[in-house]
C-alpha cells in the first residue's frame, strides 16, 4: 500500500520531498508510551536494589551488590539501543524492564514483576543515567 503511494506521488513530491519520505519511514515506530513526567527517579534507583536488577547489572550509584551477569548500566541513558537490538525510547524501555523475553525472546533477563508505575520509575532512572 506504501508503494502504491509513493508509486503514484512520487513525480509530485519531487526528488527532494521522495528522499524525506522514505527518511522518515526509517526512524521506526513512533514512541507513543505517555511522558514519564509522573516517574520518580529516585523510587526507580530503589526499585533497581529492590526487584533485584542489581544480581546481575552494576549502577553508578549502587555500591553493592555489583552484579556481572549483565552488562553495566552505567551510562545507559546514552545508548541507543536496548540490549545491543531495541531502540532506547521511553515506551520501549518501559516494557522491556517488566518483560524483556518477550520483546527479546532468548535474552537472559526473566519477566520481572511490577506495575505499570514501577516500570515508568526505574525507566526514568535508567534513562537519566548518563556521563556527569
Amino acid at each position: 500500500m506504501a508503494t502504491d503511494f509513493l508509486a503514484r506521488r512520487a513525480p509530485a513530491l519531487g526528488l527532494t520531498g521522495l528522499f524525506t519520505v522514505l527518511l522518515a519511514a526509517c526512524d521506526g515506530p513512533p514512541d507513543r508510551t505517555p511522558t514519564l513526567s509522573d516517574a520518580d527517579v529516585k523510587r526507580g534507583r530503589q526499585l533497581v536494589t529492590d526487584k533485584g536488577c542489581v544480581a546481575c547489572h552494576s549502577f553508578p550509584d549502587v555500591q553493592w551488590p555489583r552484579g556481572g551477569l549483565g552488562p553495566s548500566l552505567e551510562n545507559f541513558g546514552r545508548q541507543g539501543l536496548i540490549a545491543g537490538r531495541l531502540p532506547n525510547q521511553p515506551g520501549v524501555l518501559v516494557r522491556f524492564v517488566r518483560d524483556a523475553p518477550a520483546h527479546l525472546p532468548g535474552t537472559a533477563m526473566p519477566a520481572i514483576p511490577m506495575t505499570d508505575q514501577e516500570a515508568r520509575d526505574v525507566t526514568a532512572y535508567l534513562l537519566q543515567l548518563k556521563p556527569r
